[in-house]
């Protein structure tokens, strides 16, 4: 699919072959196809010089560095508590691919990982364990009760929402796994995650709800940078 649109690889697996992955942006302005997170926000940023920033003048290698982290702690400990839920959303045309692969990558079956029980109570402990270097950092910044890196949301925020909302809408906002998450660390990772739910929905109420959580980064910033929503839009990799 990727190819088909012309969207670049994101990353070279060993021995040099392409992978392509998603998220996928179409930019009509400029005829475009942007693949990645990161190089997505950073080529808008680029781009459309004149709009709200999220990158703020000398940040941009704090906040590559803080993506690359959040995605080696946070995420690593977050995601397997997301897997059997994950699949319990997507269509029968995907359920056996997704179990297939993931259960080869994460070496077990899917329900193992969230199943209630001392081992999922001990992935939750790691997940608040990653975040805490997080909000050390911004406590010791002193910015912002709220935001990671200073007054108002940057990228990092972005990253942080989006991770932290998927987990959300996931795990369900009533369960008391979610409900202690947002007392961690003073309250700041609830405060974030609040700040950013204006931003959760594309404007199409009839789309079910697995149809639109998740799309923080690219609603944030496409309506950050454009004021629209973007062309392209999809939470796993292509087949």
């Amino acid at each position: 699919m990727a190819k088909c649109i012309g969207a670049p690889h994101t990353f070279l697996r060993r021995g040099g072959k392409p992978l392509y992955t998603v998220p996928i942006l179409r930019d009509p302005a400029t005829d475009r196809c942007l693949s990645g997170s990161l190089q997505i926000a950073l080529i808008l940023e680029r781009l459309y010089p004149h709009s709200p920033k999220l990158f703020p003048p000398g940040t941009e290698g704090v906040i590559t560095d803080f993506d690359d982290k959040f995605l080696r702690s946070v995420a690593t400990a977050l995601v397997p508590l997301l897997l059997s839920r994950i699949w319990t959303q997507l269509g029968d045309g995907s359920k056996d691919y997704f179990r297939t692969t993931r259960e080869r990558i994460f070496r077990g079956t899917l329900e193992t990982f969230s199943a209630p029980g001392a081992a999922t109570a001990a992935r939750w402990n790691a997940v608040r364990e990653a975040l805490e270097s997080f909000a050390k950092d911004a406590d010791v910044r002193g910015a912002s009760d709220t935001f990671l890196l200073g007054e108002r949301e940057t990228y990092a925020d972005v990253v942080a929402a989006c991770w932290l909302g998927w987990a959300r809408r996931m795990w369900g906002a009533s369960t008391p796994e979610w409900a202690a998450l947002e007392t961690w660390h003073g309250g700041r990772w609830g405060r974030l995650t609040r700040a950013f739910h204006e931003w959760e929905y594309v404007d199409t109420p009839s789309v079910p709800d697995s149809a639109k959580c998740v799309c923080l980064v690219f609603v944030r910033l496409a309506l950050l940078k454009r004021k629209r929503a973007p062309s392209l839009w999809a939470v796993f990799e292509p087949r």
